[in-house]
């Protein structure tokens, strides 16, 4: 079979499900082409994306400007590795840096890889800057979190589909419930082992759960009274898909460590970051941590045009007004509605809950019905549907989506 021959979408289906691990279970759509807001199938049927893969392609599909930065940087230089200076990484660094208000970053690929990154990071401070006894530092993460599926990462999740039978698990982290100050306190009072707290400042893979206002300032304010780090997974969360350009930045908080990835390329390629300040980022030294492809010419090019698109184009600004007038429409529906028992979210990350159990397939079924009515998305823990379309999308855009669910939800009244 030739790599550039046209397939059926059976065709695809089938040669992933043969030569493919079965480590996913995507929607029954194969899809080739995107542009903006838009995707089409290899049938040529035009979709609304509205999943921007997991919220990495804030900017739209194949922004010129992203795409732009990526093919003139390919030309000149791909890697070089770190074991030699390129003149796009420092160039990369300084910029995010300001963009964000932070000292250093550290560039790496992944969203997973990041967070790892920032754990190693936030363990290291712990004994050589608080001064925690070696091997015994603690860090406090919130059940129901995603932060990634390593080995580390698994270790601290209460999902048992991506835990089981991937042990043993990696010691020093206590899970506490999400949005809930008494046990955070708790925590941090009783075990003078702690050296930092990691949470999503929304649990988007457990269903787009928003915490009560003012959790994260406090959660914060705590950290501050306690010598913790506050390590705030922007992966999902950050590069304005909220309504700002970071969503701790609804509460006005700084995080101690800051996790990147996903949009800060713009979907285009593979790029990921861990953003603190010197008193923190200073721990790591030449040997410590690394990677091949972190911090590469490519990925600096990207991610430098790919957080102008965001500014440029203010889509912080537009995600906060669209994001209102989605849930606005979509209680209008619900006030009346026998299937949906709500909506929640903030600025274009939002979900509804569908009215049945976990186990149940009508969330899939909705989005089989979306997909034919011309909008993907996909369930979450069964009953829960993410609704996270590019920020690039306009007013008119997102009320004829608004349109497609409801008439879709209507069909399983």
């Amino acid at each position: 079979m030739a790599v550039l021959e046209q397939l059926t979408s059976q065709q695809a289906i089938d040669l992933e499900n043969e030569y493919g691990a079965h480590n996913y279970h995507p929607l029954p759509v194969v899809l080739t082409k995107g542009e903006g807001v838009y995707v089409w199938d290899v049938e040529g049927k035009q979709y609304f994306d509205f999943l921007s893969a997991y919220s990495a392609v804030n900017q739209g599909h194949c922004h010129p400007k992203i795409v732009g930065a990526m093919v003139e940087q390919a030309q000149k230089l791909t890697l070089t590795s770190r074991a030699f200076y390129n003149d796009m990484l420092g160039k990369y660094e300084k910029f995010a840096c300001e963009f964000f208000g932070f000292d250093k970053l550290l560039p790496m690929n992944t969203g997973a890889e990041a967070v790892e990154t920032a754990l190693k990071i936030c363990r290291k401070w712990a004994y050589e800057v608080k001064g925690i006894d070696e091997n015994e530092a603690e860090i406090v993460v919130c059940k129901n979190n995603f932060h990634g599926r390593t080995t580390t990462i698994i270790s601290f999740s209460n999902d048992p589909v991506a835990r089981k039978n991937f042990g043993p698990y990696t010691n020093g982290f206590i899970k506490i419930d999400y949005d809930d100050l008494e046990a955070l306190e708790k925590a941090f009072k009783n075990n003078p082992n702690v050296a930092g707290f990691l949470v999503e400042p929304i649990q988007g893979e457990a269903g787009v759960y928003v915490p009560t206002e003012g959790y994260l300032a406090k959660a914060k304010a705590l950290c501050e009274k306690y010598n913790v780090l506050f390590i705030a997974d922007e992966v999902q969360t950050g590069i304005a898909r909220t309504g700002k350009l970071l969503a701790v930045h609804h509460e006005n908080v700084t995080p101690d460590v800051l996790i990147l990835g996903k949009a800060i390329s713009g979907g285009v390629y593979p790029v990921s970051a861990v953003l603190a300040n010197n008193n923190v980022m200073n721990v790591i030294k030449p040997g410590n941590h690394g990677s091949t492809f972190g911090g590469n010419p490519v990925a600096a090019a990207v991610a430098i045009a790919a957080l102008e698109v965001v500014k440029d184009e203010k889509l912080a600004e537009n995600a906060e007004v669209l994001g209102e007038l989605f849930r606005a429409e979509i209680n209008k529906y619900i006030k009346n509605s026998n299937i949906v028992n709500l909506v929640r979210g903030k600025g274009l990350l939002n979900a509804i809950v569908i009215n049945d159990d976990e186990d149940s397939d009508t969330a899939w079924n909705i989005c089989l019905a979306l997909r034919d009515n011309g909008l993907l998305a996909k369930p979450t823990h069964g009953n829960i549907i993410r609704f996270a379309p590019p920020l690039v999308m306009n007013e008119a855009q997102l009320c004829k989506c608004v349109a497609i669910i409801v008439k879709t939800l209507k069909d399983f009244e």
